[in-house]
């Protein structure tokens, strides 16, 4: 359906939530198209679901989902990514210090012809030991480690088509390698410099230990782009590479051995060159049981990585009264 679906992660911002939701309603309003309003609650501790519905009122706008328990930011945006219904989908972070105003102009860039555009805190308003540079880190790492140059992976603020959005399945912290996840779609990728603003209620959940994460998180991405379709070539390269190595080491001693006629029965370089050889062949046969796991994964049907306690939804027909909803399509996790 064409239409804007606006999906903003939250947890615990139950000062926030009431400006982010009429911010983006003022904002959205004024866009002349459908739009739908994507809370996912990350299990909050406080009344964030509550002032966001108490501030809400019946819009038919509002759809809440509220996760049983705190699946992390990356879990919530998939979930909001799978629910969302038009084909414009925008993400945000529900603190506030993305700027909603920045969403006509995502959406049309979006419509010049890319499939992501990705926002730049080019200004970022955060402290620079525990959130500036830490992202400065990761964000060097990633664009060297894959294939789109960004300046912000960081940055929640993004549009992008609804068969991008829907098409990405993001796990551990992957939510900030949603570009690079695009771009093995083949996705058309595009930044532009956002207004960012100061955090102006509540505590930061992110800080310098994220950097650790991040970078295993990259290894992950890395593989999977690189080699989740073919983990032979991976496994494969590694086995073949080792296990030669000690093949040549062994060709050596037996050389020494039958034709120079010296002992070798007490060098280490003949048990170094049986445990390259074995290594060799582990690392061949790893790529083997990544081949059968992968058909497995890609012929399996996918498993959600969240559960969901409760979905909110008001309805604007007549023949509806407003309330509670349960999840579309889901199975045993109401």
């Amino acid at each position: 359906m064409q239409g804007i679906s606006a999906v903003i992660p939250i947890y615990n911002e139950e000062e926030n939530v009431g400006p982010m939701y009429h911010e983006l309603t003022q904002v959205l309003s004024q866009m002349d198209r459908p739009y739908e309003l994507l809370f996912v609650d990350d299990g909050s501790s406080d009344e964030t679901v509550p002032t966001l519905l108490r501030e809400a009122g019946q819009d038919p706008h509002l759809r809440v989902i509220q996760f049983r328990r705190n699946f992390g930011q990356t879990a919530a945006m998939a979930a909001g990514l799978e629910h969302s219904r038009y084909d414009i989908v925008v993400t945000l972070d529900g603190d506030l210090q993305n700027d909603p105003a920045e969403i006509p102009r995502l959406v049309a860039k979006l419509e010049e012809g890319y499939d992501l555009v990705a926002g730049w805190r080019k200004n970022r308003q955060d402290k620079f030991i525990s959130r500036r540079l830490p992202s400065m880190i990761a964000n060097w790492i990633i664009s060297k480690s894959t294939k789109v140059q960004l300046h912000d992976y960081g940055c929640s603020l993004k549009a992008m088509t609804g068969e991008v959005a829907r098409g990405i399945n993001l796990y551990g912290e992957m939510h900030r390698f949603i570009p690079a996840l695009a771009d093995e779609m083949g996705a058309r990728i595009v930044e532009v410099p956002v207004n960012h603003r100061a955090r102006r209620f509540g505590r930061s959940k992110y800080g310098i230990s994220r950097t650790i994460r991040v970078v295993l998180d990259l290894i992950t991405v890395k593989f999977l782009l690189g080699y989740s379709k073919r983990p032979i070539h991976f496994f494969g390269t590694l086995g073949v590479g080792v296990g030669g190595l000690g093949g040549l080491i062994l060709a050596y001693l037996a050389f020494d051995r039958l034709v120079l006629h010296n002992p070798i029965g007490n060098r280490p370089m003949l048990t170094l060159g049986f445990m390259m050889v074995l290594v060799g062949l582990q690392f061949l046969v790893f790529g083997l049981l990544g081949e059968v796991l992968a058909r497995t994964y890609y012929e399996s049907q996918r498993k959600r990585t969240y559960c969901v306690r409760r979905y909110f939804e008001f309805s604007s027909e007549p023949s509806k009264e407003p309330g509670l909803r349960p999840v579309k399509g889901a199975v045993g996790d109401l």
